[in-house]
């Protein structure tokens, strides 16, 4: 199984806060290599749009060409350059030149995206056929290591499932599952400032 890229780049963290941007490598890492158009239709934007958006990308070395996929000199298909994605270490990359304000542009982003697909969860009056939307929470009494243990199993299981249907089938739809694991915060603490912040 392929080890996800860490990422130590401040410029590299604020290219991938941008939305669009981290939607196709959403739509890369499940579908596998794609063309700007192919981005164009399934995140409904204008095609110069997508591939600005992916020359970014490679500019930080997070897209590269796929000529293997092309159909001829002239097309140009794209596909992630770290298959099993990336890890980004927030406390050590707040440590670099920039990288304070790179990690709160990230971590804004994300959290506005996390909001966003648990609020859509939660939305009442659905059509019907607009897919699978499910939250569910579970409290365990773990140790350190078995929680790290049961993180990996899920992993691994996403991982299986990924490998087993990642394509571009018309049948299928992008999925987004979101995992989260940590411990309660402390009796004595309500919250854990972040970098950025101060207590």
């Amino acid at each position: 199984m392929a080890e996800s890229r860490p990422l130590g780049d401040p410029r590299v963290l604020r290219a991938i806060a941008h939305p669009v941007r981290n939607r196709i490598l959403d739509e890369l890492a499940a579908s596998g290599p794609v063309r700007a158009a192919d981005i164009a239709r399934l995140l409904d934007i204008p095609a110069n749009q997508a591939s600005f958006h992916l020359r970014q990308l490679a500019k930080y070395g997070l897209v590269e060409e796929a000529p293997e996929e092309a159909r001829d000199k002239r097309d140009r298909v794209w596909r992630a350059a770290a298959p099993a994605g990336y890890t980004v270490n927030l406390g050590s990359m707040a440590d670099e030149p920039g990288g304070r304000a790179a990690v709160e542009v990230f971590r804004s982003s994300q959290l506005a995206r996390m909001h966003a697909v648990i609020d859509r969860t939660f939305v009442i009056d659905r059509p019907k056929g607009s897919g699978v939307f499910s939250t569910s929470d579970h409290v365990l009494k773990l140790t350190d290591e078995e929680a790290q243990e049961l993180r990996q199993e899920v992993d691994d299981l996403i991982d299986a499932w990924a490998d087993r249907t990642r394509g571009r089938d018309p049948e299928r739809r992008t999925y987004l599952l979101l995992q989260v694991v940590q411990p309660y915060p402390d009796a004595d603490s309500t919250s854990h400032p972040g970098p950025g912040t101060e207590e």
